[in-house]
């Protein structure tokens, strides 16, 4: 068997070694304020864990999905009543089983696709949207029977180290990224990853061939499952801190990140980071240009109307003309540039 290096280029290491060296030694270095971090970053980091499940069923599987905020709800909801109810748990071992539990619920969601395809298994899957929610919203003892309806969660404590600054959660954040996302580019350059392409290029094809269906549509749900998982434990514990279910997981955050996917690049690894950085980081730069061009003469509602219509309209025009987003259209520019030089 090949050694796992072998599926690397030696651009692809470079690349890494740079963005590892922005990542851990340069931002750390730059940003000084929390903001930043809690603000910004933390939630980039978690939201494109979740993208890059949603890309692994939806680009490379090809299979349609909505349902991704209720499994990082079921993560969020796991990791902390392991954290409450077990004794000495560690939080990076409730991180993995709240994963778990999440995958779980992935495979029963996903059972769906061995049936029907396209709009239908979109539907079906936006069940678990609705359920997973609505279970841990209605059965106090997910919530450690919280009169309030919202859920306070702990502190990270590893190893008797606490993580209370933004500082000290980003890097943890940005180390489980950096973990998940080599396993992720390990899986979809290896035999996992040409058995979901072939799935999604054409399932009867792939079958006659000897790739199992059952196995390689329901490990792809998995996978984003557990990825979703994680990133909802992290979104809760690193960035919310206090949840109400139906709030902060809601229909609107699965739209968000089926929207990273497809915008950053359906099929690509890059495509999640660039997707989640598009969809949070957009908003708030339009916000900030029209404050600063308007100076408090235009109300702020309008601005935010405002605001929503160029994202829309923008979405649309990358759509018509780069379908396959924003990886692809970095890709091709890429390519201009080497021709020019060379």
């Amino acid at each position: 068997m090949k050694p796992v290096f072998m599926k690397y280029t030696k651009a692809d290491i470079v690349n890494f070694v740079v963005l590892l060296v922005i990542g851990f030694l340069v931002i750390p270095n730059v940003i000084t304020t929390d903001y930043w971090y809690t603000s910004i970053l933390i939630p980039w980091l978690c939201l494109t864990l979740a993208a890059l499940g949603q890309n692994i069923v939806m680009g490379y599987t090809g299979q349609l999905s909505l349902g991704a905020a209720g499994f990082m709800c079921a993560g969020a909801y796991a990791c902390y009543n392991m954290m409450l109810r077990i004794q000495d748990m560690p939080f990076l071992g409730a991180l993995v089983l709240s994963g778990l539990i999440a995958a779980g619920l992935g495979i029963i969601f996903g059972l769906p696709s061995l049936r029907i395809r396209g709009i239908y298994l979109m539907v079906a899957t936006l069940a678990s949207q609705f359920f997973i929610v609505w279970v841990i919203d209605k059965f106090g003892w997910f919530k450690n029977y919280d009169v309030s309806g919202s859920t306070t969660f702990q502190k990270i404590n590893i190893n008797g180290v606490a993580f209370t600054s933004g500082h000290m959660m980003y890097l943890l954040v940005a180390a489980i990224v950096v973990v998940i996302t080599l396993l992720a580019i390990n899986m979809a350059r290896g035999s996992t990853g040409r058995n979901w392409m072939a799935v999604r290029d054409m399932d009867i094809a792939a079958e006659s061939m000897g790739v199992s269906l059952l196995k390689t549509k329901l490990q792809a749900f998995a996978i984003n499952a557990f990825l979703c998982g994680i990133a909802g434990a992290l979104y809760t514990y690193t960035y919310l801190k206090t949840v109400e279910p139906f709030a902060a997981f809601n229909i609107s955050l699965s739209f968000k990140i089926m929207f990273m996917a497809i915008i950053g690049g359906l099929g690509t690894i890059s495509g999640a980071f660039i997707g989640a950085a598009f969809i949070l980081l957009f908003p708030v730069v339009l916000n900030a240009i029209g404050n600063n061009v308007f100076h408090g003469m235009i109300d702020a509602t309008i601005i935010s109307a405002i605001e929503q219509v160029v994202f829309g309209g923008l979405i649309i025009t990358l759509m018509i003309f780069e379908p396959l987003g924003f990886a692809k259209l970095w890709e091709t520019l890429k390519q201009k540039v080497i021709r020019k030089k060379s």
